[in-house]
């Protein structure tokens, strides 16, 4: 019997290429509150992580307000620029063709996540679609995994999840389920300790994996 039975999927640097859409974001409320851009690997550092709680840490009570400079800025431009990455919409559907479950546990909202999904026909491949307002905690806490295990119906042992970030790592980690690093990202950061079980450089080489854990 097949060990591994569902893919949980990070959305934003593992599914679709929004790196240069986040960081030029955020360099737009940077160009605003501080009038200068910051570098861009202190940004990278932040993906993965819900945009509430970074903007709490660099910019405390004005927060909200720099929320809506992000999310005006990005609405003018993420659905014409927003890519997915080479292999991963065909590396989904032959896991489904498989037999595999699939979901996505991501920290973006859910209007802008079913947006880019619908723009790609993939909104429906997905067995479930867990956002950032799905749950209370978010990654690297394990709740937005469980909540998927939980709609699954399946156990961590059966599920492995994919992702580009230390948070996704952490949340993998922290509930239980194998983890598997994207290496075509830029957001992983050694130093907050969350090492994953694998890396892989190309979509296909997740098939792989998944072999080798049943």
């Amino acid at each position: 019997m097949r060990k591994i039975k569902a893919v949980l999927f990070d959305f934003d640097g593992t599914i679709a290429d929004t790196e240069k859409i986040i960081l030029d974001s955020w360099q737009e409320v940077f160009r605003r509150a501080e009038g200068i851009e910051r570098p861009a690997e202190e940004i990278y550092k932040t993906y993965g992580e819900p945009l509430f709680i970074t903007m709490q840490r660099f910019f405390g009570e004005k927060a909200d307000e720099y929320i809506k400079i992000y999310r005006d800025y990005q609405s003018t431009i993420f659905l014409d620029e927003v890519r997915m990455y080479p292999g991963v919409e065909e590396l989904i559907k032959r896991l489904k063709s498989k037999g595999y479950m699939a979901a996505i546990v991501t920290s973006r909202l859910k209007k802008s996540t079913y947006e880019i999904l619908d723009k790609y026909g993939l909104a429906d491949i997905f067995d479930v679609i867990i956002t950032c307002e799905d749950t209370e905690k978010n990654k690297p806490d394990p709740e937005p995994a469980l909540l998927a295990l939980e709609r699954l119906k399946i156990d961590p042992q059966n599920a492995v999840l994919i992702g580009d970030s230390s948070y996704d790592m952490g949340c993998g980690l922290n509930a239980g389920v194998k983890t598997v690093l994207v290496g075509w990202s830029v957001s992983f950061d050694e130093a907050l300790g969350y090492n994953p079980d694998y890396i892989i450089e190309k979509a296909e080489d997740l098939e792989g994996v998944l072999e080798a854990l049943c």
